[in-house]
Formats: C-alpha cells, structure tokens, sequence
C-alpha cells in the first residue's frame, strides 16, 4: 500500500499504521500525531491507499494539544495514586502550562511524589486505549467514581455514544486525540503554584527540555476573582449553565454577570481618577473587547464630571507599501511597527502640553492615510483614552512619564469548563467571538478568520501578552452565560467547514464542545451596551442616528 507521508511516498503492509514509518521520518517519538486533509487522527490510525498525510510535532499548535492532553491525563492517573479520592480541577493556562487545583493542600512533597509517579507512568510506556462507550453507561462508571461533574455534563451530550480513554486501569473522557502510550510525554515539570500546581509543558524552542514557570500574579489575581465570583453565582461547569437554561433562570444571570462587568468598570475609573494620570492606555488580544470597554469608560467618566478624548491608534497605521515585511517576506500586520510611533509621540506629548494637533485618518478601503485630518485639542487635566492591541507597549508612549499613563489589560478569560478534567480554552472562546463578528459584520467566512487565527495568536504571543503585567489593572470581559449565544450563530458556520479544509479539525474541536452546550434565545435581555454585542450586534455605539 502506497501513500504520501510529509511530502515522501510510502510503502506500507496492509494493517500497518503510521508508527510504522513515523519513527524513520522522525526518530525520537517526535511525531505525535498526523495530519490527514483537514482531520487530526493519532498515529496508530491505518493509513489507505493515495492518501496524503502529514506528520505533526510539538511544533505545531495541534501537536502542542496533542502533547497536552496526553500529559494531562498521565498527570490525572499519577494524582489518583499519590492523592486517592482528592478532586482535581484543571482551571486554566498559565504560560507554557496549565493551572491545577486540588481540593486537598498540597506541599513540595505533593509535587515530588506527583513527578515520581508521573516518570514511572512514562517509563512503563502504557498505552492509551480508546473505546465506545454508551453515555448511560458512562454515567454509571463515573457515577461509581464520584465525579458527579462528568455525570451531569453527560446529560446533556446530545450522541447516545462516545469514546473513551483508558491508561493505568483509569477510563477518562477528553475530547481529542492522543498520543499512543505515555513514553510519548517524557518532558515536563511540576511546580507548586499555590493554592494550586502548575504542570509544565515543554519549551516550544527546545522542546527537550521543560518551560520554566513564569509567575503572573495580576493575571493569576483576576482568574481566582473571576472563579471566586463563579463560586458565588453557582456556576463553574457547561452543566451548571445548562440547568439555568432549563429552569429558565438565565436572564436573571445575565443581569447580574452584566452588572458585575459595571461595577467592575465604575471602580477602574475610579482608580484612574485617584492616579493623577491623564493617559487610559487599553490593550488585549483580538476579541477581547477592547473597543466596547473604552466607550464605556469615556461614559463612565463623562457620568463623573469628565470630559474625556478617545484616540484611535488605527488613524496612525502606516500606508500599507510602507510596512516592513517579516523573514518570510510577509507584512506582519501584529507589528507594532505598523504604526507611525514617531508621530503619535509627537501628538501626545503635544496633547498632554494643550497644544493642538492635526490628527491623520487613515483609509482602510485605499490601505493609505487620507488626506483629511481632524483638530484636536485636550484640555486641562481632560484624559485620553488610546485603544490598541499595542496600547501597553512602552514604544507607543515612550515619551509620557509613566506617572501619566494608566495602563488597563484586558481578556476574555474563560473560567467556565466542560468538566473539572476539560476545560474550554480562552483562546477558543476568543476565536468563537471573533469567527462570528468577522462573519455576521466583517464579510470574512469562518474558513478565512481560522485561517488567520495562527498568525494572530502569534502575535499575540510576542506582541502583547509580554506587557500584560505592566497594567494598573486587568479587566476580565468573559461572560458567563455567552457561549450559550453564541453557539446559536458559530455552531452553523461550523458545521458547514468541508473535512477537506485544512481548518477541519480546528472546526471539529470547537464543535465537540459546543454540542455539550444549550442554546438560549434570550438575546433580548443582553444590554445594548454589552461587550458581548460588539461580536453578535446590536451594540449602541456603533448604531447610527436616525
């Protein structure tokens, strides 16, 4: 039997899999999964006959899930030995890692022995075994085991049949392939990170060798806000969202989840006032609702006797011929060096000193400045409010002491998993608002805004999350009650991406969680000024006047 493996023809016996040749094209398990068309499958998966395929390593964001996955669930079989009957809840990612929490204190003992365990798994080189389970049956088995959390969200998968993994004699669900036994996983590390653990991944430069563990206490602080909140309205699994659904209590929590988000913007306006700044600089990743938040701050601080002046940072792109391109010859877009960072210093500093100033406009439609400018002028003490993924970056504002600049970061920080073991990934939640935005608003299909989702998250990754923890603040914009709206418009878009798109297997994940989740029609009760609206519509500030 004959097929193409990463470009090379191959000759196979007939029921042999891709192990049988992945170790020859790249020795040292580096392989951990492979790449058919669109779909991921594992690499003990049969090949057939003229197929194309191609090998995926750590150095692909699938294969970095792949590897993740297998990780977490070795880490999951190791915890039930070292620490029976203790309830581990994987909460979220950390850079290079993931976020663990016992409900049981742990010490640097906990963490040595959990390794110890981890490393003898690994070397035993246990196979991870999928099989079909029925979902009654399912339910029975984790009843038996006490994770009541498993058994509820199961009630609501809407397939009567699913698979299961099994490793060391523990069946797990995870939604996603793995690797074929745990002597795939070797590199990792575990570091107390209290009240919880960090699990390592692997460092994507040298994959050889485990990440260090970076400490971010402002973003940790605003995900245990964010889950201690969760905790107080009685929700912190799909199930719990579910069950509002169906006991019809959603609109009363998306009041509250709304009012939250209004507290918690009246008290960052409060914390700039007391600051003596002048300059609000708000930056996130993509969809995060950056835009939203800043017109509702500038109303906030109108409420409060102020007169502030927004800023927009897209006026001061430079014309598309004049940005540099990357290694690869491509105009990196993510670049701060998009903009002209030396006229916006020169406007700010003028700003800030009362002098007036011809701001640029810049065209999207000719990708060049236009010609017209608008007058500007600040008055004494009036803030400026400046909105950008690059807002926090020091290059921007290199010339404003930082007494004067109030930094605010801002992201979507899902806290709401599918179950203690499987959590939903901010970056997902992201995608899904911005797959729908770009849709509904933008004319970009959803094949096309996935296409671009590498690239953004790279940039991302270089341009943005390093200046997280220079922020005043951080504001978490995640809603509880929002992949319940926005499944109803994502999960079609979704369904209709072709196996053979290179995007399928990114599409089928995000379906795999979705399908655990109820739609709610209850678009009516969403505030006009939500940040939810900027991604599904309706939002008020970007209605025109009749």
């Amino acid at each position: 039997m004959q097929f193409t493996l990463n470009g090379t023809t191959v000759t196979l016996k007939e029921g042999q899999d891709y192990r049988a040749i992945a170790e020859t094209l790249l020795p040292g398990r580096r392989a951990l999964a492979v790449r058919v068309n669109g779909s991921t499958l594992p690499l003990n998966a049969v090949p057939r006959e003229g197929e194309q395929a191609r090998l995926l390593t750590y150095a692909d964001e699938e294969g970095r899930r792949v590897y993740e996955r297998s990780l977490r669930f070795v880490f999951l079989c190791a915890a039930r030995r070292v620490l029976p009957g203790v309830r581990m809840r994987v909460e979220h990612s950390i850079p290079h890692g993931i976020y663990i929490v016992p409900d049981a204190p742990v010490t640097p003992e906990t963490v040595n022995a959990l390794k110890r365990e981890m490393r003898r798994l690994i070397a035993t080189d246990l196979p991870f075994e999928k099989r079909a389970i029925s979902r009654e049956d399912a339910k029975e088995l984790f009843r038996a085991r006490g994770e009541t959390d498993k058994v509820r969200l199961l009630h609501y998968r809407p397939y009567e049949h699913f698979q299961l993994y099994e490793c060391d004699g523990m069946p797990e669900y995870f939604y996603g392939e793995m690797v074929p036994s745990t002597g795939y996983v070797p590199v990792f590390d575990v570091r107390l990170l209290l009240p919880g653990l960090a699990l390592m991944l692997p460092d994507r430069a040298d994959p050889s060798r485990a990440s260090a563990l970076v400490e971010l206490p402002k973003l940790m602080r605003t995900f245990a806000e964010s889950e201690r909140w969760n905790g107080i309205l009685g929700i912190s699994n799909v199930a719990d969202l579910n069950e509002m659904i169906e006991k019809r209590t959603l609109r009363e929590f998306i009041r509250v989840n709304e009012e939250l988000h209004e507290i918690s913007l009246v008290n960052i306006a409060q914390k700039f006032l007391s600051s003596g700044a002048r300059l609000i600089l708000v930056a996130g990743p993509s969809s995060s609702g950056k835009t939203t938040m800043t017109h509702r701050l500038s109303i906030l601080l109108r409420a409060m006797g102020h007169r502030p002046m927004k800023i927009s940072l897209d006026d001061y792109y430079l014309d598309r011929d004049a940005i540099p391109v990357d290694e690869n010859g491509e105009r990196d877009l993510e670049n701060p060096d998009t903009l002209d960072l030396n006229l916006l210093g020169e406007h700010l500093v003028a700003l800030l000193q009362g002098e007036e100033i011809e701001a640029p406009q810049f065209d999207f439609v000719a990708g060049r400045r236009s010609e017209k400018t608008h007058t500007l002028r600040a008055g004494q003490d009036q803030p400026i409010l400046i909105e950008g993924i690059h807002a926090l970056n020091d290059r921007l504002t290199s010339q404003v002491p930082r007494e004067m600049k109030f930094m605010i970061y801002i992201s979507a920080l899902t806290t709401i998993n599918l179950d203690d073991h499987n959590r939903i990934r901010t970056t997902d939640a992201r995608l899904l608002r911005r797959m729908v935005r770009d849709s509904l608003f933008r004319g970009t299909p959803p094949d096309e805004t996935m296409d671009m989702w590498d690239s953004v998250r790279a940039g991302e990754e270089k341009y943005i999350f390093p200046y997280q923890e220079c922020a005043d603040v951080m504001f978490n914009s995640s809603l509880g009650y929002e992949l319940a709206i926005l499944k109803k418009y994502a999960y079609p878009m979704l369904a209709q991406i072709p196996p053979e798109s290179r995007n399928y297997t990114l599409a089928r994940r995000l379906v795999k969680f979705l399908n655990y989740v109820h739609t709610a029609d209850v678009e009516n009760e969403i505030p006009l000024n939500s940040i939810l609206r900027e991604f599904i519509g309706g939002c008020c500030f970007y209605q025109s006047l009749d």
